[in-house]
């Protein structure tokens, strides 16, 4: 980014004036520094490659929350996710995939995937975004070039979930005209198009679903698969023409929870030549071997992934953000059927992810990690950023 100080959100408006104002969670310092034990010749080449490379996150929330996060849904009220920034701009990253509030849109009701929650928050975040000269909105792998170019920090646009469309497959199109760059299926709860993770019978794709993979693919809309069922997964993979994403999930061999994804999936995904994003959602992608969620039991995943599909398909989405993301999860648990997406083994629960706490440190941390465990120059460039810039050369416009 090329401000001092950074762009503070909504400050074009006045507090208290023009909106409601919330105290809310800082963007440096919430949790103590993650202890990584690099030497020094370690830490400088981690701090070179995530300098010098094209970084980008293929999920994440790079938004401020409430410090007391029970206000969350009165601080939605008012219509204004406030981008982080300062955090932004002392993370590394390229480009970063922004999935705003998501199925916690409400805005104006209660209930989740609402369509003009969704426009709200889509034209929100971009009316603030005009006003910060250190980011810019991508729309196409050239303003992605840009970003790297000029040190600015890219927000994609996304969605988890098209539930938000109802049985109308043009308000793709309106949503890739006013900026959305990738978006779901369907999250927890099946829709229109297909099933979600978390129902007892898959009914994949429905025939609404499939001609909406069509339209995606038209549109040049990314499809991800995270939060959908596995048979929907393997239906999208099978239809899809263009890569698909898994922007923000794991392996199910490595922890046994439906969240997490068979190696049918996995592999399914990167025969499109997609990409697998590793999550660090707080209690998701734990490990036998790490099960106090931290940066090694994500990184038991990423092992695991890139041994299964290859190097070339694994990257990251850690669907990290500004506050206590553990709860969040507890206030939203039952709108976005977290629990029941998690069944599985037993885990000891912590108050965060010990190394994948906030976008701002996330890629510092993944690249001391890649160092530190011998991964050479190209394969770290490789996973941290160029798997996903060679997919979305396939997917997006030219």
């Amino acid at each position: 980014m090329d401000e001092s100080p950074p762009y503070t959100a909504y400050s074009y408006l006045t507090p208290g004036a023009d909106f409601r104002s919330f105290e809310l969670a800082p963007e440096f310092g919430r949790v103590p520094p993650y202890a990584a034990g690099l030497s020094d010749q370690d830490e400088q080449r981690a701090a070179r490659l995530l300098r010098d490379s094209m970084v980008i996150s293929l999920h994440d929330h790079p938004a401020r929350f409430p410090l007391r996060m029970e206000e969350t849904p009165d601080y939605y009220r008012t219509g204004r996710q406030h981008a982080a920034y300062a955090g932004l701009a002392a993370s590394g990253m390229t480009a970063v995939f922004d999935n705003m509030m998501d199925g916690t849109a409400c805005v104006t009701g209660h209930a989740p995937w609402r369509w003009d929650d969704i426009i709200t928050d889509l034209g929100m975040r971009q009316a603030d975004a005009a006003h910060a000269s250190g980011v810019l909105v991508v729309r196409t792998v050239a303003d992605i070039d840009e970003a790297h170019r000029s040190g600015k920090v890219g927000l994609v646009f996304g969605l988890e979930a098209a539930t938000p469309i109802e049985n109308e497959i043009d308000r793709l199109d309106v949503l890739y005209g006013l900026g959305l760059r990738q978006i779901g299926i369907a999250y927890s709860d099946s829709n229109s198009l297909g099933s979600g993770l978390a129902e007892a019978r898959d009914g994949g794709l429905t025939a609404l679903g499939r001609r909406a993979v069509r339209r995606m693919n038209q549109l040049g809309l990314a499809i991800d698969v995270s939060h959908s069922s596995d048979r929907t997964a393997l239906d999208v993979c099978e239809l899809s023409d263009r890569p698909v994403l898994m922007t923000h999930a794991g392996a199910r061999a490595v922890w046994d929870i439906p969240r997490m994804k068979p190696d049918s999936v996995l592999r399914a995904i990167a025969g499109t030549g997609g990409v697998i994003g590793m999550s660090a959602a707080p209690h998701t992608t734990l490990s036998a071997a790490h099960p106090r969620h931290s940066i090694e039991s994500v990184m038991d995943h990423f092992r695991y992934c890139a041994d299964l599909v290859g190097i070339d398909h694994v990257a990251f989405g850690p669907d990290t953000l500004y506050g206590d993301h553990v709860q969040l999860h507890r206030i939203f648990a039952d709108l976005l059927g977290i629990g029941r997406a998690m069944r599985g083994p037993d885990f000891e629960p912590v108050a965060y992810v010990d190394g994948l706490e906030n976008p701002t440190e996330n890629f510092a941390n993944i690249c001391g990690w890649l160092v530190q465990h011998g991964f050479d120059d190209d394969a770290v460039r490789t996973v941290i950023g160029g798997n996903v810039y060679r997919a979305l050369q396939s997917i997006w416009v030219s």
